[in-house]
């Protein structure tokens, strides 16, 4: 444990700094894009704390800034068909698919006020779904040179290979951060066939269900997800509904009165205190 740790450790819970959680449920791609580039706004600006976004997306196929369109094995007959809709995007990494079944968390962070250090920030990412896995006694790895985490199987025939379990990936501006993971806890995996997933040939996605060969709700996963988020960035994380968050964000939008802008009335839909992540 280095120095910056053992300061963390030091730490009560109540002193460490807030981080809203918000449960967007089953939301499109674009509508949670669009609230994510408002949070994005208000979090440069210090109006807002620090902001988890939870939810599920209806079938999608994302593109980030470095895929390649031969990594889209489908066409767009074939998605019509299966009412998949495609998203180019600006976060980092290939192409990846979302669908119900899948934890999807989007931490909107200040990494300013937490580490400047983008690559240390992937690796936080990867190890609050390594720990989480771990909950459910599976051993879930990191791979040098790739992001996201790994599970090794074995196959019908006896051979060893891995799979993917959790994906990355992230935008950065001004260190405030967007985008984040995406955690196959009940995902069909079978629309994974419409992609070479993160732009890795020959290598297939799995589930946290599948690896246990039981269902798992994401009611069970989620909380545990964002408690391990919350103390690898030293973060109080604390539930926010989505209609206090949408009037804190209504009050950081209102026009500027003076020169000066409308900020006071965040402390007015401030969430209640007694409200944990257990109520994911």
């Amino acid at each position: 444990m280095n120095e910056r740790d053992l300061r963390k450790s030091d730490l009560r819970e109540s002193d460490l700094p807030e981080c809203w959680t918000v449960n967007l449920g089953l939301i499109g791609y674009e509508r949670a894009w669009d609230l994510q580039q408002r949070i994005v706004a208000a979090r440069k600006l210090a109006l807002i704390p620090d902001v988890l976004l939870l939810c599920e997306h209806p079938h999608v196929i994302t593109m980030g800034r470095n895929g390649r369109a031969e990594h889209l094995l489908a066409s767009e007959a074939v998605l019509r068909a299966k009412d998949v809709e495609f998203h180019a995007t600006n976060r980092g990494g290939d192409i990846t698919y979302h669908g119900p079944g899948q934890l999807v968390a989007y931490p909107i962070l200040n990494l300013a006020e937490i580490r400047r250090d983008v690559g240390w920030y992937v690796r936080q990412l990867e190890e609050a779904m390594i720990r989480t896995t771990a909950e459910y006694g599976i051993v879930a790895e990191r791979r040098e040179g790739r992001t996201g985490i790994w599970v090794d199987v074995t196959e019908a025939n006896g051979s060893a290979t891995e799979e993917k379990l959790g994906a990355i990936g992230v935008h950065i501006s001004r260190w405030v951060s967007s985008h984040g993971l995406a955690y196959n806890v009940a995902t069909d995996l079978s629309y994974f066939d419409l992609i070479v997933p993160c732009g890795i040939a020959g290598k297939r996605a799995t589930s946290l269900t599948r690896l246990v060969d039981r269902e798992i709700k994401m009611s069970d996963a989620a909380p545990r997800l964002v408690r391990h988020l919350g103390n690898s960035f030293g973060r109080m994380m604390r539930v926010v509904s989505q209609a206090e968050l949408e009037g804190a964000l209504v009050a950081q939008e209102a026009p500027v009165n003076g020169g000066v802008r409308i900020a006071r009335k965040l402390t007015e839909v401030t969430p209640r205190r007694d409200r944990r992540t257990s109520e994911l």
